[in-house]
């Protein structure tokens, strides 16, 4: 038996979801590795895919730093602290809609997309604005929201007006009252600006596949209330096709965040990239993982699902282009895992110590997450 001396670990995780951070994780790799491997050497990449942990990844990665604000919440009335934020020398703005109209944000009682809006992800986008960035990433996990952007154009300058020329206040359960659009006020820094949607979601704006009858019902939407928020989207569509001329309802990705993808590429005139592609590209991976000996990545499940652009199979990707061994962690592992083998993971452990209910699991996911690295660490000292 001999130590290998000075090996490099590459952490790059994901946040394990209402259990630990993807920082949280780093820390917990390493504490398990040092505990056998006394000389390694760590390079801390805390990954996100767009969604949750998407700013914390890029300011922690890039020397960012973090721009508090207060802003509009889900409900009209609702005021949130919230932040995004600022890299490359303050050129570049990172935002995740769910800080400001998030699931998470509403008690599940409360939960109605019909009432919810995108006001307060449009009042980030001016705020970054004002501070002169030139490019904005903005992630759409997690949203609570139905309203295709209408309330982040509106905070924008964009009016949406009904029959009688009055303002509209949007929401998901408004948009067919809207007769008329005006986007004469609508932010002239746009235009200068480029604005990047980190979303792995392809679904369309309407239909059986889009916004509303896949993911409303997350979000609190009865049978009933997801025929009405589709029709709603429908008829945004048509009037944002009728009048601006622009016809995006029926690309990729429209129909993330309620719709707020369909919004950004309407309004700002925003691209859609896979959010882990974007990850991968602002923390420079590639060339850390050019450094390593070994990968060690996971989030809370991974299953089949993951190699459709989970964070874990964006790095084994690029893990797999370099040459390097990838192993995963995560709380659950679920059915199909067998297809990520040849997809450059070298091995996929659950991290969960003996039958225990899910809350317990989440309370304790940092002291099992050390203690399975420890293991594994262990296999790879013989």
């Amino acid at each position: 038996m001999h130590l290998l001396m000075s090996k490099v670990f590459v952490l790059a995780p994901d946040s394990f979801k209402e259990s630990i951070t993807a920082e949280q994780a780093c820390f917990a790799m390493q504490r398990g590795i040092e505990k056998v491997i006394a000389d390694a050497q760590f390079i801390h990449i805390p990954m996100a895919d767009g969604g949750e942990g998407t700013v914390d990844a890029l300011v922690a990665a890039r020397s960012g730093r973090k721009v508090y604000i207060e802003v509009t919440g889900p409900l009209a009335q609702q005021r949130i602290s919230t932040y995004w934020g600022l890299i490359d020398s303050g050129q570049t703005a990172v935002i995740e809609m769910a800080m400001a109209n998030g699931i998470h944000l509403i008690e599940k009682s409360q939960r109605n997309p019909l009432v919810t809006s995108t006001l307060g992800t449009g009042e980030m986008i001016k705020a970054a604005l004002d501070l002169g960035v030139g490019k904005i990433i903005i992630g759409l996990g997690g949203s609570i929201t139905n309203d295709a952007g209408a309330g982040m154009a509106q905070a924008l300058g964009a009016k949406f007006l009904d029959e009688n020329n009055h303002p509209v206040d949007v929401g998901g359960g408004q948009l067919q009252q809207i007769k008329s659009i005006d986007i004469s006020q609508l932010d002239a820094r746009l235009k200068a600006t480029e604005i990047i949607i980190a979303s792995d979601v392809n679904n369309p704006l309407c239909g059986p596949n889009g916004a509303s009858f896949i993911f409303a019902p997350q979000k609190g939407a009865t049978a009933e209330m997801v025929g009405i928020l589709d029709q709603n989207l429908d008829h945004f569509a048509a009037l944002v096709k009728q009048q601006l001329n622009v016809d995006v309802a029926n690309l990729q990705g429209a129909g993330a965040a309620g719709g707020l993808g369909f919004g950004l590429m309407a309004f700002t005139g925003a691209k859609i990239r896979s959010g882990v592609e974007i990850v991968i590209k602002e923390t420079r991976l590639e060339e850390k993982i050019a450094q390593a000996d070994y990968v060690f990545t996971g989030e809370g499940g991974i299953d089949f699902q993951t190699k459709f652009g989970k964070t874990p199979f964006g790095v084994a990707q690029v893990a797999k282009q370099l040459n390097k061994p990838v192993i995963a962690f995560a709380g659950h592992i679920g059915e199909g895992v067998d297809e990520l083998y040849a997809e450059g993971f070298s091995a996929i452990f659950g991290i969960v110590d003996g039958a225990c209910d899910l809350a317990t699991a989440l309370k304790h996911g940092e002291q099992n997450l050390e203690r399975c690295c420890e293991s594994v660490a262990r296999l790879l000292r013989l």
